[in-house]
């Protein structure tokens, strides 16, 4: 019989910060597809290149892996209501399983910078949204603030929990792959994916599972880059939404598992940003967000600037679903509007429009 998939926690129970008594809250998260990208091994030279396509997701991103863990532990805990500061995706996963779990979801957002796509997915599950006068640090300043003070509790990634969580998308790279990979890519926001991955994958070489850990490399976009320029940004800016992070929660962390690893840090142009975004469903077949397409948009980036992937196998964590943001995949490189062709009911006009006749 094929085993049907039961969410991160049931799956990697052992290796989880859990005990059986508990709660778990799942929507049948992780278990995402490591999809070959021959065409962006090709780009950048490389021996082999994997997307970890976590829009795959039940909300559509990464975020699920964490906050099953967050919210099943805040529901042992006794609490009755959880809140998060997002810019989208956090927002989405937190008021979905905040509703599985049958308790009160509350959403911080900053002013004027959220997609549609993910507030509309906050708004079905639910959640109490309010849009702080500020950007997203400002909105985790006082989430945090609330969740001390007050009866709420935080599932921001400043919560261990969801660290543990998203470190078994690592788990499930190895598992596929039966090796680790010799760079591990990834966007750059809050820096919490980054750390996670690194987490999960020492714990595996700890287990003797993997002989190595992967070189850890994440790409910011350039007007949102503290990583790259080594302090803080007030005021960050991109397109890219999900990463627009001036100042990130798992700092330290991060910068910790770019040391241990050999890894690096990088930042892009929002150009090059969608770019990638527009190859990667072009060329590849997957559809992200895109923020989604910044830690690949950076390997490209590396590649033209002299770096040689010749031999290297890499595995990109490709974060959220291009559905999650669909506007961009709407218009052209020079940013005007994409509209069908118009075309008569006779089959051989139509055949000759595309080049068939």
């Amino acid at each position: 019989m094929a085993h049907q998939w039961r969410g991160v926690i049931r799956e990697y129970f052992d290796r989880l910060d859990v005990t059986s008594d508990t709660p778990i809250i799942t929507l049948g998260e992780g278990g995402t597809p490591l999809v070959p990208a021959q065409a962006l091994a090709n780009l950048l030279g490389a021996e082999a290149v994997w997307l970890k396509f976590e829009g795959m997701n039940p909300t559509g991103s990464f975020k699920d892996r964490g906050m099953t863990m967050a919210v099943s532990k805040a529901v042992g805990h006794g609490a009755k209501a959880v809140i998060c500061a997002s810019t989208g995706n956090t927002s989405a996963s937190a008021a979905a399983y905040a509703a599985q779990a049958g308790i009160k979801s509350v959403v911080l957002i900053p002013e004027g910078k959220i997609s549609l796509g993910k507030l509309s997915q906050a708004v079905a599950h639910k959640a109490e949204i309010l849009q702080v006068q500020g950007n997203f640090d400002d909105c985790l300043i006082l989430a945090r603030d609330l969740a001390e003070n007050y009866a709420v509790h935080l599932v921001n990634s400043v919560n261990p929990d969801r660290i543990e969580g998203q470190k078994t998308g690592a788990f499930e790279v190895v598992e596929a792959l039966g090796f680790a990979p010799d760079i591990h890519a990834l966007p750059v926001g809050n820096a919490g994916n980054y750390s996670a991955y690194f987490k999960g994958y020492s714990e595996d070489r700890a287990a003797g599972t993997i002989k190595h850990l992967p070189q850890m490399w994440g790409f910011q976009a350039e007007g949102s880059a503290p990583f790259t320029v080594g302090h803080p940004v007030a005021n960050p800016e991109t397109i890219a939404t999900a990463i627009r992070i001036g100042n990130p929660a798992s700092w330290d962390l991060a910068l910790n598992a770019r040391e241990v690893s050999g890894g690096r840090f990088g930042a892009v142009s929002d150009a090059d940003i969608l770019w990638m975004h527009r190859f990667l469903s072009q060329e590849v077949g997957v559809f992200v967000e895109p923020s989604s397409a910044t830690g690949a948009a950076g390997l490209y980036k590396s590649q033209r600037q002299g770096e040689k992937f010749a031999g290297k196998k890499i595995v990109v964590t490709v974060t959220g679903h291009g559905l999650k943001d669909p506007m961009w995949a709407l218009k052209d490189v020079n940013g005007n509007d994409i509209q069908p062709q118009s075309v008569s009911k006779n089959a051989a006009e139509v055949a000759e429009r595309l080049g068939l006749a």
